[in-house]
């Protein structure tokens, strides 16, 4: 009889980490800052139709690089988990360090299981403040650990060159064309040294603003807006604080679903958006 090929518990925790970082690289980067007035979201995205940053609640938002149909179940998870808790309780009650708990608890589960493949996904949860020291952004790899982030975040691609570069030029205060227009220049950045031209219809943007008089702070920014902003333009108080009618139809992209989807808890596939992953190129299996 064959003696069992035996590979000790570290290694295959090595080769684990290994599968999903290799996955998560394979992405386009997210860039998430801290600016003035809330926090700002910039994704590598030319696909309008799978969002990589998303709302989940009222002050908190979502974004996320990999896998998409892995990371669309979490996100679906995470709107189920936080509207229960909202109803149950109040709707104070809902945090971002709460979803972060329960998205670790899931990624830990899934990363230390051996009947499954870790998840090759990373993500990040922002919740924004009445004031910039109340503002909360965790960012959770793969294996399910959390990490507190301050002023500047990038998951994805090259994110270790990303951050460097955002670390040495973040400021606190910044307008939010200041800010965007720092989250643009970290990723046009190539790792040869080299720069690329994005342009707006490459990007996907949004804020959570504080300023906003509605209860959900969550705001996309697109067409003329996102292109004056890129123009270094500032918007006026009005125009960021008010949400415009077109704008806000998107505000929250939960798909249509079965009672059988996923939910934080769980693992596989449920979105219908994800059926048409592996068709959308780069944006969709690895985004």
């Amino acid at each position: 009889m064959s003696t069992p090929f035996y590979v000790s518990p570290q290694q295959a925790m090595q080769d684990r980490a290994e599968y999903a970082r290799k996955g998560i690289a394979r992405g386009r980067s997210v860039v998430v800052l801290q600016y003035a007035d809330g926090i700002l979201f910039v994704a590598e995205n030319p696909s309008r139709a799978l969002h990589k940053v998303s709302e989940i609640y009222d002050r908190i938002a979502f974004a996320a690089v990999g896998k998409y149909n892995e990371f669309e179940n979490l996100r679906i998870g995470g709107v189920r988990y936080a509207d229960l808790r909202g109803y149950t309780y109040d709707r104070d009650d809902v945090t971002a360090r709460g979803l972060a708990n329960v998205y670790a608890q899931t990624l830990g589960t899934i990363f230390s299981s051996v009947a499954e493949k870790p998840y090759e996904v990373e993500l990040i949860v922002a919740e924004v403040g009445e004031a910039p020291a109340d503002d909360q952004v965790y960012r959770l790899p793969h294996d399910g650990s959390i990490v507190d982030e301050h002023g500047s975040v990038a998951v994805g691609g090259n994110a270790d060159q990303i951050s460097s570069y955002l670390e040495s030029r973040h400021r606190e205060g910044m307008t939010l064309a200041e800010a965007l227009k720092l989250a643009v220049e970290s990723l046009t950045r190539d790792t040869n040294g080299s720069e690329r031209t994005l342009t707006a219809d490459q990007l996907e943007v949004a804020v959570l603003d504080r300023r906003r008089p509605q209860q959900r702070k969550f705001k996309r920014i697109l067409g003329g807006q996102l292109t004056r902003l890129l123009e270094g333009e500032q918007p006026s108080a009005d125009a960021s604080a008010d949400a415009a009618a077109d704008d806000d139809e998107e505000i929250l992209d939960l798909p249509d679903e079965s009672p059988g989807d996923a939910s934080a808890g769980s693992g596989g596939s449920g979105s219908e958006d994800a059926a048409d992953s592996d068709a959308s190129g780069d944006d969709a299996g690895k985004s």
